[in-house]
């Protein structure tokens, strides 16, 4: 029992000290009770080591790693092709969804170049850079949905690579609107649905 006053008088106490640090700035390092790993030997990133032949503390992936879920075994999917042949059609479903985000992803990267309706004459074109081929051209309209999604990928000629900036899906969803742009320069009155057709001007062929 007589340890108790002792004991109330060293929790209100620390109970003290601890309130009385609250709202308080000092310059003076953290106190750390328990150290944990903050102190232990170990290498920060990009430090050098003398343990390996090359100098580096980080190792590099061994030669084939493969990370979980990228494995990317479907040829079609990820290269646009089967075998030694492209795919003829982009290999998922194509819906309203994925026009409007090929849309949107033409817009971002292909129109600097490319201008939104394909044509080539975009704003860095107009800057100098060397004209790219009408998308809406007999040439691209002939080409297989997995040759665009190639050309995308790896770049050609004058066009440089987008697989680090544009995701599998975002190609596929771009080569859709790719088509759109070329059908829309060749439509013909069979494609206007029969109960939209009486909505044409005659004389300028358009709403």
């Amino acid at each position: 029992m007589k340890r108790a006053p002792l004991t109330l008088a060293l929790a209100m106490a620390a109970a003290a000290i601890v309130a009385g640090c609250r709202g308080e700035t000092s310059a003076d390092p953290p106190i750390h009770f328990i150290g944990d790993m903050d102190w232990q030997p170990k290498y920060q990133a990009n430090q050098a080591s003398p343990l390996f032949e090359d100098g580096r503390a980080m190792r590099p992936l061994v030669d084939g790693t493969v990370a979980q879920g990228e494995l990317r075994e479907d040829d079609a999917m990820y290269r646009g092709k089967t075998g030694d042949a492209y795919v003829v059609t982009v290999p998922v479903p194509v819906d309203e969804a994925l026009l409007a985000r090929g849309q949107d992803r033409f817009n971002i990267y292909c129109t600097p170049c490319h201008d939104k309706s394909g044509s080539g004459h975009g704003m860095a074109v107009k800057r100098g850079y060397p004209i790219p081929i009408d998308l809406a051209s007999d040439r691209v309209r002939g080409l297989p949905d997995g040759q665009i999604f190639d050309v995308i990928t790896s770049g050609v000629r004058n066009m440089p690579s987008y697989r680090k900036q544009i995701p599998v899906a975002d190609r596929w969803a771009i080569v859709t609107w790719v088509r759109v742009l070329g059908r829309s320069q060749h439509a013909t009155i069979d494609d206007v649905p029969g109960e939209q057709r009486g909505k044409i001007d005659p004389e300028s062929g358009t709403p």
